[in-house]
């Protein structure tokens, strides 16, 4: 696992832009994640692709998870947000998600699983970080080798939610990619910003690997990179060691 502490916001999103343009370049297969922390990132690709031509016509996406119950048209879906967020403004029209009004969510769930890997797998994986420490929507106590599924939110996650229904009821279901589907993809990339997530960065990165932080599944994958700020980073132990390796690391690496 390689952290990355940036000094801004932005400055995390720039770096996460360019792990994804390098994909985007490639024609691969990205999953994409909603929330604020991956905003900069689209918006400096959407940048990118406005005024430098960054052509994602040879690339197609998956979504993480999806509200269960919500049609993909309501404002506050995971397909009508990324769309908002990034895909509709780069022309990145090969977009697949869970489907949260199927009549049958265990079998749209088992079929998300087949889609995804009829096509390849995912090459990059972006992620947020929830304040309890979820990954996608796979809340505290999840398996960490569970697979697409229907999980019950958190009080704490639907509190944390509430500030994007403006007075509706959040859903408290979801169709999530699990943890071991989640797992799967070649190169996972964590962004998370801003002190509330500094207790779920550090149990995530440095703490135990356990249910109890589903986050903590990324220490047991071969390719892991988190790009976080100052604020997030408050609470590492080994801040210093992160930015010293970053500093000194060599040209050819990459990401």
């Amino acid at each position: 696992m390689e952290v990355v502490i940036t000094a801004t916001p932005r400055e995390a999103g720039l770096l996460v832009a360019d792990i994804l343009e390098r994909t985007v370049r490639a024609g691969a297969t990205l999953g994409l994640a909603t929330g604020s922390s991956p905003e900069p990132a689209y918006e400096e690709l959407v940048r990118r692709h406005r005024e430098e031509g960054l052509d994602f016509g040879g690339c197609r996406a998956f979504l993480l998870d999806e509200y269960v119950g919500i049609p993909a048209d309501h404002p506050q879906s995971y397909h009508r947000t990324i769309r908002r967020m990034l895909t509709d403004r780069v022309g990145l029209t090969s977009v697949d998600g869970p489907d949260g009004t199927a009549a049958d969510l265990p079998a749209e769930a088992a079929s998300y699983e087949e889609r995804i890997r009829r096509a390849g797998g995912i090459d990059v994986q972006l992620l947020g970080l929830g304040t309890d420490g979820h990954l996608g929507f796979n809340e505290p106590g999840s398996s960490l080798a569970s697979r697409t599924r229907v999980k019950t939110l958190t009080e704490q996650t639907l509190s944390d939610n509430s500030r994007f229904f403006a007075g509706e009821v959040v859903p408290h279901h979801v169709l999530t990619q699990g943890l071991g589907t989640i797992s799967q993809a070649r190169h996972l990339v964590l962004v998370a910003t801003g002190a509330g997530k500094s207790g779920a960065l550090a149990a995530a990165v440095e703490g135990p690997v356990s249910a109890s932080c589903p986050a903590s599944v990324l220490q047991l994958h071969p390719h892991v990179t988190v790009v976080v700020d100052e604020a997030a980073a408050a609470r590492l132990e080994h801040a210093d060691y992160y930015r010293f390796a970053h500093e000194h690391k060599p040209d050819w690496q990459g990401y």
